[in-house]
């Protein structure tokens, strides 16, 4: 009988890790030499900047007693005499249908007003009630804040977003 040859065995698992480990090496050089589709894919990239300077602004809207979309409906009709339904859903980046229920529902609450209601056209969202400027004059100047920040330029000269939440900081 003969006996089990362990160093030779060894010795090949040894040699079969390192072809693997060189493999996996050979193989990460590939992938940095070939970046990913939406490393420069510019819709993505600004999708990625928007999700990363909103994140922190967004849980201040929250604590404050908004929505997001109540936030931009509030936020869009500042400075603003007036917007139709329509206006304010591609102003607030929300799908009509959900925006004019949102819009009531801040009606009922006298955040909004609504005119020109008839049975013809859609109404339109007018100025906030004192309880929706109230609200919306600090998150304002918040969200003006936040914005400065991260247009303040960097020690390269280029726009960069100080905020804790971003990845570019």
């Amino acid at each position: 009988m003969r006996a089990p040859m362990r160093g030779r065995h060894i010795s090949d698992t040894v040699q079969n890790m390192d072809m693997r480990h060189n493999k996996q090496r050979a193989d990460d050089a590939q992938a940095a030499e070939t970046p990913r589709f939406v490393d420069g894919y510019l819709a993505y990239l600004l999708a990625q900047a928007s999700q990363r300077i909103s994140a922190e602004f967004h849980q201040q809207v929250k604590a404050a007693g908004l929505s997001v979309t109540e936030w931009r409906v509030l936020a869009s009709l500042q400075g603003s005499a007036g917007e139709t339904i329509g206006s304010l859903a591609v102003l607030a980046i929300t799908k009509q249908p959900t925006l004019s229920k949102v819009v009531q529902r801040m009606e009922a609450e006298g955040l909004v007003s609504r005119a020109g209601v008839r049975a013809d056209r859609p109404p339109d969202a007018r100025a906030h009630h004192g309880q929706g400027r109230n609200l919306i004059a600090g998150l304002c100047e918040q969200a003006s804040s936040i914005s400065a920040r991260c247009w303040r330029p960097s020690a390269k000269k280029r726009p960069r977003c100080s905020s804790t939440c971003c990845a570019c900081s």
